[in-house]
């Protein structure tokens, strides 16, 4: 049962990624989901021939953990994201099907940290940094939709500066 749904899972899988020539539809609104960090809904907006806004809000600090050391406490707790990058982006196939990008943008967190100072009580915390992102797009033929896989990091500012961390992403985006 198992192994014919594996097969079953591939075979979808392939006929979903077999293209011939895309038609990339990359100059118009995505909509779509993101897992990783930060995971949560996707919305992009691409402008030209090169350049989009992409905007992630979400969940973040539950990938790597949720207990994460920033200097004078922890992060214990996953909390709510808002994440902004403006994109360069570029073909990588003559067919257009691939498309590389990066970018550089912001992040505001909002998450519980437990400072030392306060002996194991928690508080609610405001974070803000810049983030940087780099990845690859795939458009299917004739297919409405894009995959997506990319990775970057997060440097924060406020609370504590220079609190670093990976922010790595896989997802899905229907555009039109």
């Amino acid at each position: 049962m198992k192994r014919s749904v594996l097969i079953t899972s591939l075979a979808l899988l392939g006929w979903l990624m077999t293209s011939t020539i895309a038609q990339a539809q990359y100059n118009n609104w995505s909509v779509g989901f993101r897992l990783g960090e930060p995971s949560g809904i996707n919305v992009r907006k691409y402008f030209g021939n090169n350049h989009a806004f992409d905007l992630n809000i979400g969940t973040y600090g539950g990938l790597y953990g949720t207990k994460r050391s920033y200097g004078p406490g922890d992060y214990r707790s996953v909390g709510l994201t808002v994440q902004g990058h403006y994109l360069w982006h570029t073909a990588v196939t003559k067919s257009e099907s691939i498309r590389a990008y990066y970018g550089f943008g912001g992040q505001i967190n909002n998450r519980r940290t437990y400072p030392l100072r306060l002996n194991g009580e928690y508080q609610k915390t405001l974070s803000l940094g810049g983030s940087g992102i780099g990845g690859l797009e795939f458009f299917p033929a004739s297919k409405p939709y894009s995959i997506f896989l990319e990775t970057g990091a997060y440097v924060e500012l406020l609370q504590s500066p220079f609190f670093l961390s990976l922010n790595t992403g896989v997802g899905l985006r229907y555009n039109f």
